[in-house]
């Protein structure tokens, strides 16, 4: 097992280790592997990302760790980003990434003391916890969390990390555990627990990696909240990470805010007043477009004679959408006397729409499958209504010659 030097000693960025085993790439796992006699490297485990950094031989070769890992008996493999040839036995130096390390303690330290804040509260305990590269969250066991509750909770955190309180590491056997009042006691596994302890605040077991005052955790954010199967996950960001998203949603702010010549918090009312103003744009544009197929109408039907009890109309629209052409249809046949509407758009991609009055002979559901099957059209209808679309580049105003020709033949 792998002496774990960041469990005592979560700040040390620089360790003395000796090589005790060596994994070379196979098809599972590409990359090499060496597995450390003590290591400063935190693997990924407990929603924490794991380490980076690198490890320098006595040779100075030096060796980028892209990844670390546990394995299931207690051995940590660093992966290598490149392969090389390490033997068993190396001495080595390691070197952390420290800014990466620092932005992790910071997030898992946030993320006691939000889920501490949450519990005295509110009474909503943490279920799980994920650290991702841009945000954080928590899964809550809560049905819904409100807005306001948000807001207290992130509040209360923060004073707990203004107040700069102490941030301890502790062993005790699982019986002196049971009697700590931990806010989550972890399953039954191994006789210690490592705990972490936010001075009159929290305590919890956790093997990650933690400050060593609240302080540096630096502001607490909580972005959004999300139902999820386990309740409520609410996203979070903590520290430098909080500077960088508070930083970018300003940026986002201000460009918002001039391109409505307002001040940023007047931005939402802003866009609500754009989304009533469109909504408006298109009734209006809805209501015309209504207006005009009807006048169309009327005056396509003005100029067919009527033939055995109906007027035919055959239109081909090359400047109007599908969605006109069936404005148009429907209104043929609804505006005055019988009739049948065969019309087409030649805008991409090419339709048509077959219609005819209520109680007409003919079928327009199979009037437009004869037609569409010869060109490898698809779509359908009922007898009195159909509608369907065509390959690019089809003919759609011979087809409409086809489906006339059939219904003046009936």
């Amino acid at each position: 097992m792998t002496r774990r030097l960041y469990y005592d000693s979560p700040e040390l960025r620089e360790f003395e280790s000796v090589v005790e085993s060596v994994l070379a790439p196979s098809a599972e796992q590409p990359r090499a592997g060496v597995i450390l006699r003590e290591t400063a490297f935190y693997p990924t485990s407990g929603g924490q990302l794991h380490d980076t950094g690198w490890l320098t031989l006595g040779s100075g070769e030096r060796l980028r760790v892209s990844e670390v890992a546990e394995h299931e008996d207690g051995r940590i493999v660093h992966y290598l980003e490149a392969p090389v040839k390490v033997a068993e036995g190396a001495a080595l130096h390691g070197v952390i990434d420290f800014d990466r390390r620092r932005d992790h303690m910071q997030q898992h330290s946030g993320q006691h003391v939000l889920s501490a804040a949450f519990i005295e509260l509110y009474q909503m305990p943490t279920v799980s916890f994920h650290m991702g590269d841009d945000y954080c969250s928590i899964d809550l066991s809560a049905p819904v969390v409100s807005a306001e509750q948000v807001i207290g909770a992130e509040k209360r955190a923060n004073e707990i990390v203004f107040e700069n309180r102490s941030v301890q590491i502790r062993y005790v056997t699982r019986a002196e555990a049971e009697s700590l009042g931990l806010r989550k006691l972890p399953p039954a596994e191994r006789d210690q627990l490592r705990l972490i302890e936010v001075a009159s605040f929290d305590r919890s077991a956790c093997g990650g990696t933690h400050v060593a005052a609240t302080g540096q955790v630096g502001a607490i954010l909580l972005r959004k909240t999300e139902k999820v199967r386990q309740g409520t996950r609410v996203e979070f960001v903590c520290g430098d990470r909080a500077v960088r998203a508070a930083r970018r949603d300003f940026a986002a702010l201000s460009d918002a805010a001039a391109q409505f010549s307002s001040q940023l918090w007047d931005v939402p009312n802003q866009i609500r007043k754009s989304f009533d103003d469109l909504k408006l744009l298109r009734r209006q544009k809805e209501d015309a477009l209504e207006e005009l197929a009807d006048a169309t109408a009327v005056g396509a039907l003005r100029e067919v004679p009527e033939t055995k009890g109906r007027r035919l109309v055959v239109r081909l629209f090359t400047d109007r959408e599908i969605s006109f052409a069936k404005l148009f249809a429907q209104k043929a046949v609804r505006t005055g006397p019988p009739a049948v509407a065969l019309v087409a758009s030649a805008m991409d991609p090419p339709s048509l729409v077959f219609s005819q009055s209520a109680g007409g002979s003919a079928d327009m559901g199979a009037l437009l499958k004869q037609v569409l099957t010869s060109v490898g059209g698809r779509g359908g209808g009922s007898r009195d209504f159909a509608q369907g679309g065509v390959p690019a580049g089809t003919d759609v105003e011979q087809l409409l010659r086809q489906a006339a020709a059939r219904i003046e033949a009936d």
